[in-house]
């Protein structure tokens, strides 16, 4: 049994939260840049090109990349030979939140009520997803997800007869109906099977996945190929300006589901892709 402080995690998440806001992703900025090369419309290239100027800006002044400094969405693998000392697991995630954002000076976006709108002031409670897993660490990774991408987002209960082909209706249809709003090029984060609520957290952990990257089952790759194919073949372009460059990725998570049931989710995600993690 390994005893791990929980001001460790305090101090990691703190430091996750900037890294996150004011660094993107090598994997991301590699798309972009070859989004860029191929972009045949000049508005779409043009604003592709203050894009990435806007990366380089925020990683040299460490500034964050969007004014949306999102809301800070974890996912924790907790192994199971761990023993946590020194206070409360959640409070000590939210305490490093806490400081991330004031320190960051990152902007407070939470809400305490989703109806009375009152401000909590220091950007939580985090919206926290632990595994327990075999070993003796502690895995972390901070997405914040901002509000634009996120309100283009949907979960929709399938009839299984839907199949294969309403999948893709319903994706590339939901891209479509967002236009500019998630500030394109996105990624799309597609959740297939499980439960109402499983869907939807398996197409944002697919958002995690590096850019790029295909899903090694070929027939899930296949799929992810061609629907982004035809999401780029939309015309939005880039932040809505018309192009080829609507998205940079599809990523395809599966689960098993019941034998009555066919839930799909899309969790859409911005240019500015954020995550970053840590093992303790």
């Amino acid at each position: 049994m390994r005893e791990i402080d929980v001001s460790g995690i305090t101090s990691a998440v703190k430091k996750l939260c900037m890294d996150a806001n004011f660094y993107l992703g090598d994997d991301v900025k590699k798309r972009i840049y070859e989004c860029y090369e191929k972009e045949e419309s000049p508005t779409g290239k043009d604003v592709l090109s203050q894009i990435i100027e806007n990366i380089k800006i925020s990683e040299n002044d460490e500034v964050p990349l969007c004014q949306d400094t999102g809301y800070a969405v974890l996912f924790v693998e907790l192994g199971q030979d761990v023993r946590l000392t020194g206070g409360d697991f959640t409070e000590a995630i939210n305490e490093g939140v806490r400081q991330g954002y004031k320190e960051g000076y990152l902007r407070k976006s939470v809400v305490t009520d989703p109806l009375e709108r009152k401000n909590s002031g220091d950007n939580t409670p985090a919206i926290i997803y632990t595994d327990i897993v075999p070993g003796d660490k502690i895995k972390i990774i901070l997405a914040p997800k901002g509000g634009g991408s996120e309100n283009m987002s949907e979960v929709k209960m399938m009839a299984p007869a839907a199949g294969v082909e309403g999948v893709k209706e319903f994706v590339v249809d939901r891209v479509l109906r967002s236009g500019a709003n998630p500030c394109p090029p996105v990624i799309v984060g597609v959740g297939i099977g499980g439960t109402f609520e499983k869907c939807a957290q398996i197409a944002k952990k697919a958002l995690l996945r590096p850019v790029g990257s295909v899903h090694p089952n070929p027939y899930y790759a296949d799929l992810e190929k061609e629907l982004l194919e035809k999401i780029n073949k939309l015309g939005i372009g880039p932040q809505g300006f018309g192009g080829r460059c609507t998205a940079l990725a599809v990523h395809i998570e599966v689960h098993p589901c019941h034998i009555a049931s066919f839930p799909v989710a899309v969790n859409m995600q911005c240019h500015v892709a954020r995550h970053k993690e840590v093992i303790i």
